[in-house]
């Protein structure tokens, strides 16, 4: 039970109150009457109900009571929770070590498996020659192992709340036994048919597609965090200065973008030239909308989402056959160390992409106004272990470049038609949001100005 109090002396109580826990509510009553008069102490209550005083009197009789046993279990119920937020905190880094490794046994299923592991080929699921265990099949079956980890760990951990409970054990311990659990699921998709392999294949698909708008709304209030905190306030001119610098860092950037990939990928392209064209004018309607009167937010997320919307741009450019058929030409045939630098700085951007929208639990609440208290654990376990696991869909899917069919290439990800229209399509969606965003509120209020002069009409 929550109790909110007010004093009517305190403005800044009047204006936010103060959120007690009802279990040690008495002692910070009674704090508070310290600073008000009896009469200016009152309890709120719902709409329609009489607000009642307090007796600071009889909170005084029931504190004497009850002031001994608090005080000796305050302390170490203290240190209790805090060392449990801080297994919680570092159980997030093993999870994304497990993730990382699960990328990395994809990718060598994928290019190496055949010769490393020949012992699958006897395999009756793995078909003949064991094809249907590597390659693009090989991927499916690793992720679809990462999968089941994280799924079951979604539905173990699924509304954890308190520091206290039995399931906030289970996701910050017990290692040895989620050790056994995970290599039963990584050897369980070993020995299922190809067809139900091809079945995940198709579902895995529509779970990335899910991780990307989940990553996309992340991103998006990332953006707009970063604005707020370095919003001008009107008291600080530190603050005003240090967003218009970033501001024109993130304009340049976008601009000159847009330059440097119309000069390496415009000539004789005539669908790069439309995507890079579209990027641009997007790119000037949320500099337009974003500085308009009624929207009126500034240049700073704007900017940012600008410079995101330029890099998906580029990547999904990178991403078409014809480029990389280019590139590996002018390389010649071998992979040489830029080839493997970028792949593996792909494969940790996976990582990193998935961590953080793991850990953005705030993002995907549907109520923004929750009380963070002491026992409460310090991110929602059920939302970080199901991104992981649609993260498990995605990286299979960047790996066979979303393409079931797709005929995979060493230290290649990421690359083809389908991985290009995924990206450029994800850039619209990118911005289409962000500009719904800006504009909403100014559509909501002019609704309710409309609902407001309909009913003075009538």
């Amino acid at each position: 039970m929550i109790t909110k109090i007010y004093c009517s002396v305190n403005p800044l109580s009047m204006r936010a109150g103060i959120w007690l826990r009802e279990v040690d509510g008495l002692l910070h009553l009674r704090a508070l009457a310290a600073r008000c008069s009896v009469q200016q102490l009152r309890m709120s209550e719902p709409v329609g109900v009489a607000n009642t005083t307090v007796d600071v009197a009889a909170l005084d009789l029931e504190i004497d009571h009850r002031r001994d046993e608090p005080l000796r279990s305050s302390e170490p119920k203290n240190t209790a929770f805090s060392d449990e937020r801080k297994k919680s905190l570092g159980a997030r880094y093993y999870y994304g070590i497990i993730f990382l490794l699960m990328n990395l046994v994809a990718w060598f299923v994928r290019d190496y498996g055949q010769k490393v592991l020949p012992e699958l080929h006897y395999l009756k699921s793995c078909g003949s020659g064991g094809i249907a265990c590597f390659q693009t099949m090989g991927v499916l079956r690793v992720s679809l192992g990462c999968f089941m980890f994280f799924f079951l760990m979604f539905l173990t951990t699924l509304n954890t709340r308190k520091l206290r409970d039995v399931r906030n054990i289970w996701h910050s311990g017990c290692w040895v036994v989620k050790f056994f659990i995970l290599m039963g699921s990584m050897t369980a998709p070993i020995l299922f048919p190809s067809n139900l392999i091809h079945l995940y294949g198709e579902f895995a698909r529509v779970g990335a597609g899910i991780f990307l708008v989940l990553q996309l709304i992340s991103v998006i209030q990332f953006i707009a965090w970063w604005n707020n905190h370095w919003m001008p306030d009107g008291e600080s001119k530190q603050s005003c200065s240090i967003g218009l610098v970033m501001s024109t860092i993130f304009y340049v950037a976008s601009v000159g973008g847009i330059i440097m990939v119309w000069k390496f990928y415009a000539s004789g392209q005539s669908l790069n030239i439309f995507f890079i064209t579209w990027t641009g004018i997007l790119l000037v309607v949320m500099l337009v909308v974003s500085l308009h009167s009624k929207v009126n937010r500034g240049l700073l997320s704007s900017g940012i989402m600008g410079s995101y919307i330029v890099f998906l741009c580029w990547s999904a450019i990178r991403s078409e056959p014809t480029i990389q058929n280019s590139n590996m030409q002018k390389q010649g045939s071998h992979h040489d160390w830029l080839t493997v630098l970028s792949f593996l700085i792909a494969i940790f951007a996976i990582v990193i992409a998935t961590f953080s929208t793991g850990i953005d639990s705030e993002s995907f609440q549907f109520r923004k106004d929750e009380v963070q208290l002491e026992d409460d654990v310090p991110y929602k376990y059920g939302v970080f272990h199901l991104v992981f696991s649609l993260g498990a869909m995605y990286f299979a899917m960047l790996f066979i470049c979303w393409n079931l069919e797709h005929t995979t290439r060493k230290w290649i990800i990421d690359v083809g038609w389908a991985s290009t229209w995924v990206k450029i399509i994800n850039e619209w969606l990118a911005a289409t949001i962000y500009l719904w965003i800006l504009i909403s509120p100014v559509v909501r209020q002019a609704k309710v100005m409309d609902h407001e002069e309909a009913r003075e009409n009538s």
